[in-house]
């Protein structure tokens, strides 16, 4: 630092034209280290206190002072960059000098810092007069539009940039005023702001817009307005200045367009909705018209146009300043064909944005063949066009095209940027809704194809179902219902839910309903039913814990869970059997109509905790009852509580319907007035009883003498029911099932045949052993029965009872149907 202040005050000292200009002489200068010595010294420090360079360099500074600062004066200079004030200094032939001081701290790069003092000498010859000063910056002024009223608000002087900007001389204005000048709203805003000014004496500040004379862009204009007073306080005019913003005001419109962009694009993940979003942040902001059109390669699936020929793009969204946008060549929805040397064309083979003016040659060879398009261009008077890609992740999705026709600029390159960060940011927002939409829809194939395709047919309930995806932000979830045929003509009515949304909650879901029909296949209680289920939904989480899991694949493996509801119904007793694991209460509503009721089960706990029991409650259920099955997506929403869905639910229920098809889509619009924030459900089941007159039933002693009355007793059943073809093989049935349960099962053997769409026969007894069916030898004895029952009938299984089990076999019937 010293070494440059040193070359400075050489340079400053030496005789140059630059310091006859800057009048260095007229300043005096000097500079002081961090420890107060004197280290620089100029012309104009000499001629103040009269010591040449070679007498002060180097000596303390405080030898200068006449008399030392009071403390109050003083502030810690080392954190200070500035100070100024008054000091008194001593002169060399001792008078004291008073100076007013300005002293700068620099800090070098390299090395202490230094003080340079500054003080400017008064008195000095050859400085052109303050008036003159003041008379040229007025005139002169580049950037700034002065304009000087009197009091009558009348012009009385006006510089070259006013005279400018309004393309009038200041004689051709002098004693007008400014709406006589300006002939709009701007210059009527602007006198009530001098009016203002002189009634208030406060300055008035405002923004206009205004078009300059001889140009076609509109100018933003800064205009402040000023009282002009008179040493004495008195107002004897108005000053008006105007400084031109229009850049200033365009970019930040440009920056409020984009931060609009980013908050009204993609708020939803729907490709329409995306791309109109666009059109209409666009218009009429940055064009007066817009349209959005996407390849349609990729609804066929591909990723890139086919290379060579015109492109075919469908018209997804427009918009217009216009009502009802009549510019449009193309409605929503359909396809065009861009053939080369279009400007869409253009942009989406370059892959760049495109800037054209009507009367270019390019789009004259375009519309030459298209009427349609040359009218709409005359009609609405276009004449400015901008072609911008849309391309999100090195992939081209489509093209906006940016039109004017009422306004009057045409497209600069400032818009043709911000047009290609809008459609930068929508491009990413359609691209990721594209994605989506592709990937819900094989989430939601996924789903449905899980979900049953058709009910079975039985004669137990008739039943009812529907299944609502969650809304689009929410994706597919785990929901799923089923109605499994049982034997002795019992249905399984089962709903369950899948924690989570996506597809691995769809295939959680398929696995726990396939696991369902496999449990139920073996005739399983509800509450052992639901104990095996929540055994597979614990493997189900430890296979997620395994080492190949990503953290981007989903769920975590603590999200891995379901509740469940299965019930079991007999249409012979009309008793219900029913367990839930953490799943809604069901609704039964009373064959009349006039009750509904929460059926109060025994609360378990959701699948997958492990280790703790379910709990099944059996009920009667008079015929004609209604059993609503459903997940919690139906009664439960952020809007609403839980008890209020569920009391929605209820009367729903109550309401008459032709069908419980009818019916349901009833309850679903009463319930969720709106599209669901979560899967739902919902199965309704009417149940039916089977007339006393349709079932059989014999005790059979524990001895073979019995078998011979049995089968007869069989025969006889049958011929009232008009079975007589199926007496001889539902005989051997009875015989062989009879004969094994006295044979190798304990008493009490019970036989019971059952004239449903099929003839079952079920023969119970006492003993827990599963029998098992095994190919006899040829020398073998026995171990052909079940063989046999099994070749004679459509199914045949056996399932625990409470006392033992029960061995069944089912036959087609050709008549005698009950239903």
């Amino acid at each position: 630092m010293d070494r440059r202040i040193g070359e400075e005050q050489t340079a400053v000292q030496g005789p140059s034209s630059a310091r006859d200009v800057v009048g260095e002489a007229l300043t005096a200068r000097a500079s002081v280290d961090e420890h107060g010595t004197v280290t620089g010294w100029n012309d104009g420090a000499e001629h103040l206190l009269g010591h040449t360079a070679a007498q002060i360099l180097g000596r303390p500074a405080a030898t200068l002072l006449a008399e030392e600062p009071a403390a109050a004066d003083l502030p810690p200079f080392a954190q200070l960059p500035r100070w100024h004030g008054t000091l008194a200094l001593r002169h060399r032939d001792g008078h004291r000098v008073e100076a007013r001081v300005l002293a700068h701290h620099r800090t070098p790069e390299h090395g202490a810092g230094a003080w340079l003092v500054l003080s400017p000498l008064t008195g000095r010859e050859g400085r052109p007069a303050d008036e003159s000063l003041v008379s040229w910056s007025f005139a002169q002024s580049p950037s700034c539009a002065l304009a000087l009223y009197d009091t009558g608000l009348r012009l009385r002087r006006a510089n070259a940039a006013m005279e400018r900007s309004v393309a009038l001389t200041e004689a051709e204005m002098r004693g007008l005023r400014v709406p006589e000048i300006v002939d709009n709203e701007a210059g009527e805003l602007a006198e009530q702001d001098m009016l203002r000014a002189l009634e208030t004496g406060e300055p008035q500040y405002r923004e206009n817009f205004l078009r300059a004379a001889g140009e076609n862009r509109e100018h933003a204009w800064s205009v402040f307005l000023a009282p002009l007073r008179d040493s004495g306080g008195r107002t004897h005019g108005v000053c008006l200045t105007a400084h031109d913003i229009t850049e200033q005001h365009w970019a930040r419109g440009r920056l409020q367009l984009i931060a609009e962009a980013g908050r009204r694009i993609g708020s939803t993940l729907d490709v329409t909705r995306t791309a109109q979003d666009l059109a209409d942040v666009a218009v009429p902001a940055l064009a007066d018209f817009i349209s959005v059109d996407l390849l349609t390669s990729f609804e066929d699936g591909q990723e890139e146009p086919a290379a060579g020929g015109s492109l075919m793009l469908r018209r997804v969204a427009h918009q217009s300043v216009l009502p009802g946008v009549p510019e449009a060549v193309l409605a929503l929805g359909e396809v065009d064909e861009y053939p080369e040397g279009s400007p869409p064309f253009e942009a989406l083979r370059s892959g760049r944005a495109v800037r054209r003016q009507v009367t270019d040659s390019a789009i004259a060879d375009w519309v030459a063949d298209d009427p349609l398009r040359t009218a709409r261009i005359r009609d609405f008077g276009f004449h400015s066009v901008m072609a911008v890609p849309l391309s999100a992740r090195g992939t081209t999705l489509g093209v906006a095209v940016f039109a004017r026709h009422r306004h009057p600029d045409p497209f600069q390159q400032d818009d043709l940027v911000l047009a290609e960060e809008l459609a930068a940011r929508a491009a990413v927002c359609i691209d990721n809704a594209r994605r989506y939409t592709r990937e819900r829809g094989t989430a939601v194939t996924l789903q449905r194809s899980l979900l049953p395709q058709r009910l079975p047919e039985q004669a137990a309930v008739e039943v009812a179902s529907r299944y609502l995806p969650a809304g689009a932000r929410a994706g597919v979830g785990g929901d799923w219902f089923d109605v499994i045929p049982l034997s002795g003509a019992r249905v399984a009515l089962v709903v369950g839910d899948v924690v989570g949304h996506g597809i691995h909650a769809s295939a959680a879901m398929g696995r726990l309903r396939t696991a369902v029909r496999t449990l139920a296949d073996i005739d399983l209680p509800p509450d052992e039913l639901l104990t095996h289920l929540d055994d597979l939904v614990g493997r189900l989480a430890t296979e997620a814990e395994g080492p190949d899991r990503h953290p981007g694949d989903g769920e975590s493996a603590g999200d891995v869970g379901a509740t469940c509801l299965y019930a079991v119904y007999d249409p012979v007793s009309r008793h219900c059997a029913l367990a839930r694991a953490g799943h809604p209460l069901p609704v039964v509503v009373s064959p009349d109509g006039t009750t509904v009721d929460l059926l109060p089960l025994p609360a378990g706990p959701p699948l997958g905790l492990g280790g703790l029991p379910f709990e099944a409650a059996e009920i009667e259920l008079p015929e004609g009852s209604l059993l609503a099955l459903y997940t919690d997506g139906l009664i439960e929403s952020r809007d609403n509580d839980v008890d209020a869905g569920v009391s929605r639910l209820c009367r729903a229920l109550t309401t008459p319907a032709a069908s419980l098809d009818v019916l349901c889509d009833t309850v679903l619009g009463a319930v969720l007035p709106h599209r669901p924030a979560d899967d739902v459900a919902l199965l309704l089941a009417r149940t039916r009883a089977l007339d006393a007159s349709r079932v059989a039933t014999w005790d059979v002693a524990p001895d073979p003498a019995a078998v011979a009355d049995t089968r007869k007793n069989v025969a006889d059943r049958l011929e009232t029911w008009g079975l007589t073809d199926t007496a001889f093989v539902t005989e051997l049935i009875v015989s062989e099932l009879v004969t094994n349960a006295i044979r190798h099962a304990a008493p009490p053997v019970q036989l019971r045949l059952i004239h449903d769409r099929t003839l079952i026969c079920e023969v119970s007894d006492a003993s827990n052993t599963a029998p098992h069916m095994r190919r006899a030898r040829i020398y073998d004895e026995g171990g052909r029965g079940l063989l046999l029952v099994a070749q004679l009938s459509l199914r045949w299984g056996t399932r625990p009872t409470t006392t033992g089990k029960t061995i069944w076999a089912e036959q087609e019937v050709l008549s005698g149907e009950p239903w």
